[in-house]
């Protein structure tokens, strides 16, 4: 068993992915990143589809990647580029360029893979006992640089620094403290806290929720391979629609109506 990437329709337009791989604290496989890609791209043209929600299975949230498949395709340079620009930043870039709102659910170990899984989503909850880090360097490789360019711009230079060089991990009260997660409640309480965050989510207005993380993406500037030289890293800067083009939108005159007459909106 490899793994699996499950995905549940909620109500009120939430939907529930869940990280599953038994026995393993969900660490991700090859098999699982695809999943993950598909599920994403999926989900991002759904417009009845207002907020995500992504935890793992059990006590963990994801314990990082598979160790166990790594022999068959790290210790060969084609392979181990394919791996990472193809499996894990495919997946990794379609919940990036996901519209919808993602909340984190994260409970245990978050390692790794799972810190780049989370570093993808919008809000992080996570409960007291969660531990974050990617302590690679005792497996003796680097981070792939568009991996180590979105936790580093999530987690901040250096808490990203103390991972990779220290192979440091971070409990939860610490990771708030620097700025990665939202909030931190008990652990027995972090499935309903991200549930009711992702329901405030859905319950607001899906169009100015998606424009927001529109704007908020073009904001920042990706690394990307540049196609023309394989070996090159290029920066680009995603280019916004009219950022003003909801003006006469049925979802922008709903709000401001509503508001005028003090009622709730019907988004």
């Amino acid at each position: 068993m490899s793994g699996e990437v499950l995905m549940d329709a909620g109500e009120g337009g939430v939907v529930r992915v869940t990280l599953r791989h038994a026995g393993r604290l969900n660490a991700m496989s090859r098999a699982m990143w695809r999943q993950l890609r598909a599920v994403f791209e999926g989900l991002q043209p759904r417009s009845d589809v207002r907020c995500v929600l992504i935890a793992g299975e059990g006590g963990a949230f994801c314990a990082g990647g598979d160790i166990s498949e790594y022999p068959g395709f790290r210790f060969d340079a084609t392979a181990l580029r394919d791996f990472h620009e193809n499996d894990v930043w495919g997946a990794l870039n379609a919940m990036l360029l996901c519209d919808v709102p993602i909340v984190a659910q994260v409970s245990g170990a978050c390692m790794g893979a799972g810190v780049e899984i989370a570093s993808c989503c919008d809000i992080r909850i996570a409960g007291t006992s969660a531990r974050f880090g990617a302590p690679i360097a005792r497996l003796g490789f680097p981070m792939a640089p568009r991996e180590a360019q979105l936790v580093a711009g999530a987690v901040g230079d250096v808490t990203a620094r103390q991972m990779l060089l220290e192979a440091a991990t971070f409990n939860a009260a610490e990771m708030l403290a620097r700025g990665f997660l939202s909030r931190v409640v008990a652990d027995d309480l972090v499935p309903a806290e991200a549930q009711g965050s992702a329901q405030r989510i859905a319950a607001l207005a899906p169009q100015a929720a998606r424009m927001n993380k529109q704007t908020l993406r073009a904001l920042k500037m990706p690394l990307a391979l540049d196609g023309n030289a394989p070996n090159a890293i290029k920066n680009i800067v995603f280019e916004l629609p009219d950022p003003y083009a909801y003006a006469d939108s049925a979802e922008h005159r709903e709000g401001i109506t509503a508001f005028l007459e003090k009622r709730a909106p019907l988004f």
